[in-house]
């Protein structure tokens, strides 16, 4: 009788993750090690395939486009991620750099949070060129097939009062957003001072004020702390906010010094444009 063969091939299964549009993840298992688009969308039940597009969620957080014919090698990765939508189109957008697909016109902020696995720590917004950034809310509902390709970005939550974090997108931010800049500088310590930035329209003695911006060594990649005001800002009734009743000098000015600090900080991703939503959030509700 003949002995078994030693190394006879066994089957091997390779497990993805495919998601709805509502991003709920589903365990499957395939055969192939380099299966094809069709074959990934039969696996999760989607028929007819013809009918479905496909997107593979990259270690990144990018999406990348799976055509039917096309093979994706599953070796060595772990469990894949996809996503499937019932749909001939697929609409491109950015969050804070990434590039991702959605395979409808319009997404929900909840949605968007956890494509981008956004941080209960951090706030998602819309970037509005040439205008204000609008706050995108769980419940919100956001159009993608808008000419162009949206962007969104994500900024540390603002939370007690003398808690603050200073993020950057610099020239460009600045530049996009028409916002007037000065480089100041006093014993080796860098600063941009924001010129005439607007304060929330009745909540001041003033309209306008230069908002001052120190930064750190190794900066954008180490955090700024707090921000500065000239001339001085304060309450109609002559009140100093809290935490921002300490004078600061710095090249040649006299500064109103904001209390608002934090620990938090994403190198590459945080800068100017999260420390500009930072300040018009102290401005806007603070005491």
């Amino acid at each position: 009788m003949e002995a078994h063969k030693e190394g006879a091939a066994r089957p091997e299964h390779y497990r993805i993750e495919v998601a709805d549009e509502r991003l709920d993840f589903r365990d499957f298992q395939v055969d192939d090690p380099k299966p094809l688009g069709r074959q990934i969308l039969a696996a999760a039940g989607a028929a007819p395939v013809e009918e479905f597009s496909l997107f593979a969620i990259l270690p990144g957080g990018d999406f990348e486009d799976v055509r039917l014919h096309e093979a994706f090698d599953l070796r060595g990765r772990g469990a894949e991620r996809f996503v499937m939508f019932r749909t001939d189109r697929d609409f491109k957008f950015e969050i804070d750099g990434r590039h991702l697909s959605w395979g409808k016109p319009v997404i929900s902020g909840i949605v968007l949070r956890r494509l981008a696995d956004v941080q209960s720590g951090y706030d998602l917004y819309l970037e509005v060129r040439g205008g204000q950034d609008v706050k995108v809310l769980d419940d919100s509902v956001v159009r993608l097939d808008a000419s162009g390709i949206e962007r969104f970005l994500t900024v540390i939550k603002d939370t007690t009062e003398g808690r603050s974090a200073l993020p950057a997108s610099d020239v460009t931010f600045l530049a996009d957003n028409g916002i007037a800049y000065e480089l100041v500088g006093e014993a080796g310590q860098p600063g941009v001072v924001l010129r005439e930035f607007p304060l929330p329209a009745g909540r001041y003695n003033r309209e306008r004020a230069d908002i001052l911006v120190l930064l750190p060594p190794g900066y954008p990649d180490a955090c700024p702390d707090m921000f500065y005001a000239a001339p001085w800002i304060c309450f109609p009734d002559g009140r100093s906010p809290l935490n921002a009743d300490v004078e600061h000098v710095f090249a040649g000015r006299r500064w109103q010094r904001w209390s608002r600090h934090s620990q938090e900080w994403r190198p590459g991703i945080d800068g100017l444009r999260t420390m500009v939503a930072r300040i018009r959030h102290a401005l806007e509700v603070s005491k």
